[in-house]
């Protein structure tokens, strides 16, 4: 009994790591469904929902780790096209000309 409450305590704090953070005074309608989840739930379906919960935090934390790869490996995907092809221009040893701003030069 002790390891499952302890092993359950486990699966609790690395799910609330995995959710976005948030003070512990205020806690979001999804920690409070996991934590009564938790708590409340039958000894004999526990080992199952144990594994489900193990499932979702190797899941949840894939999908951090795609989402931080993507961003650093493709750093042009959040630019404007403006931004990109004066990066492309410069990366290859190219300045863009300065444009017109409201009839002046720049």
């Amino acid at each position: 009994m002790a390891s499952s409450s302890a092993r359950a305590r486990s699966l609790y704090r690395s799910i609330l790591r995995e959710l976005p953070q948030r003070p512990l005074s205020t806690p979001s309608l999804i920690q409070q469904r996991v934590r009564s989840t938790i708590v409340a739930q039958p000894q004999a379906d526990a080992p199952s929902q144990m594994d489900q919960a193990e499932q979702y935090i190797q899941y949840a934390k894939s999908q951090r780790m795609y989402t931080t790869l993507l961003e650093r490996y493709n750093p042009g995907m959040s630019m404007d096209e403006e931004e990109r092809v004066r990066l492309t221009a410069r990366r290859v040893g190219m300045d863009l000309p300065d444009e017109f701003i409201s009839g002046n030069k720049a």
